[in-house]
């Protein structure tokens, strides 16, 4: 059972939200929050797999509150999903950064919405394509901290490639086959770039390469 907490200030929005979640024969709400402070009291309390957190909540805003679930190491396994629309997609890279796992627009399909979930809870970074990585591409790839190239030069020339294709969406066997190595190779190579950045999931690593410079900008176009 997927057990998740909802944070958003709007109480039409979580009660649309909850009945469409718990209507999933595998997803549990376990909790509901109308500003940041409570989302995170809420993940204190009851240890969700994901938190679905809206950004602009009175108080404690949803970016904040990712940032102390985040770094809470009782919180670890805690997932944060964010809501945003695209007037706020200027808050997307930092939330990734924070260490959410991935965002969804508010207007999002319904049936997305409940994939978006799932994988968020099964590890996985929710990169919507189309949108995440065009966003991360405008802002993040603008704010390459001083710390990337010192990180960069921990990772094997391989695993250069491997966050470089992560930070273009691809998949571990999309990866494997540019590559012509197995899936299971990928995956290794993967979650050793991971480890060696700090990176709490995919979402990470893709704002990573960008930060980076893995990823060209404009390769969308």
């Amino acid at each position: 059972m997927i057990r998740v907490v909802l944070a958003d200030d709007q109480t039409l929005v979580r009660v649309g939200f909850r009945a469409l979640l718990d209507a999933e024969p595998d997803i549990e709400v376990v909790g509901e929050a109308g500003d940041g402070a409570h989302a995170v009291r809420l993940a204190r309390q009851t240890r969700p797999d994901v938190v679905l957190m809206d950004i602009r909540m009175p108080g404690v805003d949803g970016l904040a509150a990712t940032r102390q679930i985040v770094a809470d190491p009782a919180l670890s396994a805690v997932r944060i999903l964010v809501l945003t629309t695209f007037e706020l997609d200027e808050y997307v890279a930092e939330a990734l950064r924070s260490g959410a796992a991935g965002f969804l627009v508010k207007h999002t399909d319904l049936a997305e919405l409940v994939r978006g979930v799932r994988v968020v809870a099964a590890g996985d970074g929710l990169l919507s394509p189309g949108v995440t990585r065009r966003v991360i591409e405008r802002f993040a790839a603008r704010t390459a901290g001083p710390a990337s190239p010192r990180r960069l030069a921990e990772l094997t020339d391989r695993e250069r490639e491997v966050v470089a294709l992560a930070g273009q969406g691809l998949s571990n066997d999309e990866i494997a086959a540019r590559l012509t190595v197995s899936p299971a190779t990928a995956k290794t190579h993967v979650s050793r770039a991971m480890v060696k950045l700090g990176a709490r999931d995919r979402a990470q690593l893709v704002v990573f390469a960008y930060e980076a410079g893995l990823v060209r900008p404009g390769w969308l176009d």
